[in-house]
């Protein structure tokens, strides 16, 4: 996902879809564990739309306070 389409998004649509991915996260986590998932790079893109999510949070987050 595109950091300029996360931007577009508003604030509760962005709790709703960081939940989302720490779910997706975790159960691909328990699929390799298990072995009955294969893509492993999944983790890594999951982990950098997390980041992208929590990034943008944080630059509305400041942009309110100044």
């Amino acid at each position: 996902m595109k950091v300029k389409e996360i931007r577009e998004k508003k604030d509760k649509e962005l709790v709703k879809m960081l939940a989302e991915k720490r779910e997706s996260l975790r159960e691909v986590r328990f699929k390799i564990a298990s072995n009955q998932h294969k893509n492993v790079k999944e983790i890594s893109l999951l982990k950098k739309d997390i980041a992208k999510v929590l990034t943008v949070m944080k630059e509305r987050l400041l942009i309110k306070e100044a």
